[in-house]
């Protein structure tokens, strides 16, 4: 099968007027922001559903153990199914792929993605994997955009800004956060600025978040309590936070290629065989840490809120760091953002109580170091530094952190560009290019 053609967006080249074409993004934002609202209603009601399983377990000692383990292991072994026997493009984050098909280096995947990637993801997230939604909702959103651009038989080169805008609104959905989803496809997905892709993308964004809002709520995914403008002196300590956000991405990235490495080293073993010995593993570790699974939204919201875990914050920092790239590696639907953004909060968290209390009279909050965290450390991994600025305010709701994530961010990419190590999605593109069995 040969390569599609790389996008272009030149007007000379489209079918339609550019009118029709904002139009439809606006559509195209709708249904994103559809799918994506409700995937994350559901793996709500999965997250409970998980929390309900073990807590009844726990009342039937170790046939509860086996029961929770059990299921947790089929749910991983039917997601990893379901993307081997109908759709192996939905495996993994979709946004890799998503880039290869804007590059032309592959097809669009056909519509059942959907489903799998929708249901896949619901399974593999639900049984506790520390795996995001965001990833889902992006490949789903750019897949609708693409459906819809071919129902109303818009030109190839439509159809591919539409894809764009639509795996920008499926982001934008995932975090209640327009303007990330936006600057993530022109800064990360194209790596360009084009004024149609720019034009489809504020759409979809726009009509996304307004159809997410209707079902979610106008509030942001985490409450911070309002935050001071940051002095003049605490610049030079967020430039160290940036160095540090910095090593640490660089080592998650190498962790997560390692355990996908470790993975293909057991090719011998079907794919589902896999993926149930990770959910197995998951199911145990969920049910002596119940709170520590999953996607990691409250993880998050329990260290910008800081209180009595902080003790116990470096042990959860380790686990996550870990449980993140052997769930990755399990080969089923599940995203990389919203691991990023806990294992950024919580390295920022610790970097600011040990500012607080080395250095009282220069640093801040430590909750602004959490918020600032999130930023460095998803620059590091993804080096998508706007993104990374507009997501962390987004879900936080607080811009007052603006100077120190520029600062930190600065370094946050710096140093991984000088250490050589790519960006997490340039490294998982070979996968998502890679010929289907």
């Amino acid at each position: 099968m040969s390569a599609a053609r790389p996008i272009d967006t030149g007007t000379e080249r489209g079918d339609g007027s550019l009118l029709a074409l904002a139009l439809l993004s606006l559509l195209v934002g709708a249904a994103a922001g559809l799918i994506g609202s409700v995937f994350r209603l559901c793996l709500e009601q999965a997250d409970l559903w998980r929390e309900q399983v073990i807590a009844w377990g726990h009342g039937r000692g170790m046939l509860g153990l086996a029961v929770v383990c059990g299921l947790c292991a089929a749910a991983t072994t039917t997601a990893a199914w379901l993307v081997r026997r109908y759709s192996p493009d939905a495996s993994g984050s979709g946004i890799p792929h998503v880039e290869a098909v804007l590059e032309g280096e592959v097809h669009p995947a056909p519509p059942r993605l959907i489903p799998v990637k929708f249901f896949g993801g619901l399974l593999a997230i639900g049984a506790g994997l520390a795996l995001g939604r965001e990833g889902p909702s992006v490949q789903m959103g750019a897949g609708a955009a693409h459906l819809l651009g071919k129902l109303f038989r818009r030109s190839w080169w439509d159809c591919r800004v539409l894809l764009a805008a639509g795996a920008g609104a499926g982001l934008a959905t995932a975090f209640k956060a327009p303007i990330a989803g936006a600057v993530f496809v022109l800064e990360e997905l194209v790596r360009r600025f084009d004024t149609r892709i720019a034009i489809a993308t504020f759409g979809a964004s726009t009509s996304a978040i307004a159809a997410a809002r209707l079902l979610l709520g106008q509030e942001p995914d985490f409450s911070v309590d309002a935050l001071p403008y940051p002095g003049f002196g605490t610049v030079p300590v967020n430039l160290v936070l940036g160095i540090l956000a910095g090593l640490l991405g660089v080592a998650y990235n190498r962790t997560i290629l390692a355990a996908l490495a470790l993975a293909e080293r057991t090719h011998r073993w079907p794919v589902e065989q896999r993926a149930a010995v990770v959910g197995a593993a998951v199911g145990l570790l969920a049910w002596f840490l119940p709170n520590l699974v999953g996607g990691g939204d409250d993880l998050t919201q329990a260290t910008l809120q800081g209180g009595g875990m902080i003790q116990l914050l470096p042990w959860i920092f380790l686990f996550r760091f870990a449980l993140g790239p052997l769930s990755y590696a399990a080969g089923t639907p599940g995203g990389l953002f919203a691991p990023m953004l806990v294992l950024g909060s919580q390295s920022g968290r610790l970097f600011g109580e040990l500012c607080q209390h080395w250095l009282p009279g220069v640093t801040a909050d430590p909750t602004a170091f959490a918020v600032t965290g999130m930023a460095a450390f998803f620059t590091a991994s993804v080096r998508a530094p706007i993104t990374a600025i507009t997501l962390a305010v987004g879900v936080t709701g607080t811009h007052t952190q603006l100077l120190p994530m520029l600062g930190a961010c600065f370094t946050a990419m710096l140093v991984p560009t000088l250490l050589h190590n790519p960006p997490i999605y340039d490294s998982l593109r070979p996968q998502a290019t890679r010929p289907s069995p």
